[in-house]
């Protein structure tokens, strides 16, 4: 393709002029019409509006200049084989939605026998002749991200960018932005650091490097099999209120038997929280201690200088970091559960009597600043004066929990360390990545 003109300022202006006058006086008119005390309130969506009209077509007149310069500037295609001029059918207007709007482009179509149709300049606008542009792309999966569903998603669009979409149009993007960083991720996708770079104090370069573990079920809703059938009639009905010929749908993909199902998510992150890598499966805790060896290899984590995991206590997260040889130096219980736990024995023993409270408040104490060797005695004394019965068996719950997770229990060292002994960072990826994992409403 030759070499194109720039685009001028006073070509953009000339075939700009009339839409900037129709802007500008219905910009003036809304203001002037609105009423005292309102004057923002009343003329605000009116000026955005004009606008956002105005931004569309000052971005469409600005591409077709642009176009139309290299079409003057281009020769007719040439067929290889015959050396024959491909023969000229007109104009032709495609349509794309960009961050700007919609907007409408027309260029040559040409044709030739045996060759086919061809549209050159497609390849000027867009190499991958894509109707949808990144931003577009960007806007709808961010309003995606948090909307109820696909409707409100599109809805959204059209109020908050001025993107007119169908609700199954944000569906479509989000699914195959999905589709493209799963793709990347398998090329290898950069992750942007390593445990090396995860300095505790970034301003002092003697500081050393140290790296935590978290790891944590999380409850994801799913759309069930019958939720997608009653969809799937509404679609139908709609369908047949158009009254024309539609495409035919999709076959319908079996919806999940069940609300909601368990995800396990992998988090690695720093002491500052500046720096995070999370990993979530649908999977058991199998394939998540394989994500945890695979993103342990990814940041190099045996390059940290401490490598704590702070964990809730479950079995199965610490059989997958022993089976998958993680080279994790210190295993943490969470100092949270251990309180929950205690507290779940005092409302047996001690209902929610102050003396009870006490207790409680004073058991973590022991935890904290004597490690597991005073928190054992403080609770087999507590437990061997209970009565039998309910009393005793939460007791002994207590104490078997306990001393399940003797070697997670070392908060004395964690103190002197400065590391976290709670999983809050974990709890809150668990919150955050809900709605990316699987929004309500999202298929």
């Amino acid at each position: 393709m030759p070499e194109i003109p720039p685009l001028s300022v006073d070509d953009l202006r000339r075939v700009l002029q009339a839409d900037i006058d129709l802007t500008l006086a219905g910009i003036t008119d809304a203001v002037n019409s609105a009423p005292d005390g309102r004057l923002i309130a009343a003329s605000e969506e009116k000026v955005r509006d004009l606008l956002a009209r105005f931004r569309t077509t000052a971005f469409q007149a600005a591409i077709q200049l642009r176009l139309d310069a290299a079409q003057a500037a281009s020769p007719p295609p040439v067929d290889p084989d015959t050396a024959k001029k491909f023969r000229n059918q007109g104009r032709q207007t495609v349509t794309v939605l960009t961050a700007n709007g919609r907007v409408e482009l027309s260029r040559t179509r040409w044709h030739a026998p045996g060759k086919g149709s061809c549209t050159p300049l497609d390849a000027l606008w867009d190499r991958d002749e894509a109707t949808i542009t990144p931003g577009a792309r960007e806007i709808a999966c961010r309003l995606a991200l948090h909307a109820a569903n696909f409707d409100s998603a599109a809805a959204d669009l059209g109020r908050a960018a001025g993107l007119g979409i169908s609700g199954e149009r944000p569906r479509q993007v989000v699914e195959a932005e999905g589709r493209r960083v799963l793709a990347a991720e398998d090329a290898g996708l950069d992750i942007g650091w390593r445990a090396a770079d995860a300095k505790v104090d970034p301003a002092d370069a003697a500081s050393p490097s140290r790296v935590y573990l978290g790891s944590d079920g999380v409850m994801i809703p799913h759309v069930t099999d019958a939720e997608k059938r009653e969809r799937r009639a509404g679609v139908r009905a709609r369908r047949r209120r158009r009254g024309r010929k539609c495409r035919p749908l999709k076959p319908l993909r079996a919806g999940s038997d069940q609300g909601y199902k368990e995800f396990k998510l992998v988090v690695y992150y720093d002491q500052g929280r500046t720096r995070r890598h999370v990993s979530g499966t649908r999977g058991d805790h199998r394939t998540a201690g394989r994500l945890m060896r695979r993103d342990a290899a990814r940041l190099q984590l045996d390059k940290a200088a401490e490598r704590v995991a702070v964990v809730d206590g479950a079995k199965w997260i610490n059989g997958r970091i022993e089976g998958q040889g993680l080279p994790i130096g210190r295993v943490v219980l969470d100092f949270y559960h251990l309180a929950e736990n205690v507290h779940k024995a005092r409302r047996v023993v001690y209902g929610e009597s102050e003396a009870g409270q006490a207790w409680a408040a004073g058991v973590p104490h022991e935890a904290k600043h004597g490690g597991y060797g005073a928190l054992w005695a403080v609770l087999l004394a507590w437990c061997v004066g209970l009565p039998s019965g309910a009393k005793r068996e939460a007791g002994e719950g207590l104490t078997g929990y306990v001393s399940e997770r003797k070697e997670m229990i070392c908060y004395p060292e964690c103190v002197a360390k400065g590391w976290d002994m709670g999983s809050g960072p974990t709890e809150a990826m668990c919150k955050a990545t809900t709605p990316r994992l699987k929004g309500v409403g999202k298929r």
